[in-house]
């Protein structure tokens, strides 16, 4: 199905608009790491927060974190909805600034080293976010990257895929100690290409699986902290075969990223 028009020029619809201070702090501190690299190199360091919700919290703290990474670092936050387009004009400084606009990404031709859209495909049909993906893929600047995520109201889980030009590259997890009993607590927070897909026979369905197995067989490991704990689990599951793209480093923060291969809906 193609993407849906507001406007001849605006594509996708208003969506709920809800946000919280810090909501998104697991996606930034990955953009911010081991995605810094995408901002240092490119040859215009724009940032796209796209769909920030009724309250522009997450465009000021994106800009914020992403300051330390790239002193000249730009971002735009893009609304559908004029009234928060309006609602944010206040908060707008030098390299942070608000405009209304979809997926098309009105930059005036300019291209986004990174977009970053969260709480927003995930609540557009299933048939619907991969034509909004190729929207935004196709505008992205060279080594640029497109984050779809979905996460829980204060942000204890969160889940987000990774594109670039060529398509999907990975899928990460990221929750907080002590918010889940088992890693596919996640499951409710998957982004929309894969949160209908976690039934039997699906690759998903597999992996969220193979991270419970591997969390429970680590349990002696308990009493040193669930960093311990969380770290013995990926390094199993890397064990076992699965393509983990990340190290202790990030499974210290209860994140874990695979590539898209191993969990692509079948």
């Amino acid at each position: 199905m193609p993407p849906r028009q507001r406007s001849p020029k605006t594509l996708g619809t208003i969506t709920r608009g809800t946000t919280n201070p810090n909501r998104l702090r697991r996606v930034d501190r990955w953009l911010a790491g081991p995605q810094g690299h995408r901002l240092r190199r490119a040859a215009e360091p724009l940032v796209v927060d796209l769909g920030y919700g009724a309250a522009p919290v997450t465009a000021v703290e994106l800009f914020s974190r992403l300051r330390s990474v790239h002193d000249g670092v730009e971002v735009v936050g893009i609304e559908i909805d004029p009234a928060r387009v309006a609602a944010a004009e206040p908060l707008a400084r030098p390299g942070l600034s608000f405009r209304q606009g979809g997926f098309e990404l009105p930059l005036g031709g300019r291209r986004p080293a990174l977009v970053r859209a969260f709480n927003v495909l995930r609540q557009y049909g299933e048939d619907e976010y991969a034509a909004y993906w190729d929207e935004v893929r196709g505008r992205l600047a060279p080594d640029g990257l497109f984050v779809d995520g979905t996460c829980d109201e204060i942000g204890r889980r969160a889940a987000w895929v990774a594109l670039d030009a060529t398509g999907p590259l990975s899928l990460s997890i990221s929750l907080r100690f002590g918010a889940f009993a088992r890693p596919s607590d996640v499951a409710e927070r998957l982004p929309k290409a894969l949160i209908h897909r976690n039934v039997e026979g699906e690759r998903v369905h597999a992996y969220l699986r193979a991270l419970d197995r591997a969390w429970l067989d680590a349990a002696a490991l308990a009493s040193f902290g669930n960093q311990q704990r969380w770290s013995a689990m990926c390094s199993a599951l890397k064990a076992d075969g699965w393509p983990l793209l990340d190290g202790r480093s990030r499974w210290r923060l209860g994140e874990v990223t695979v590539a898209w291969s191993a969990v692509r809906p079948g």
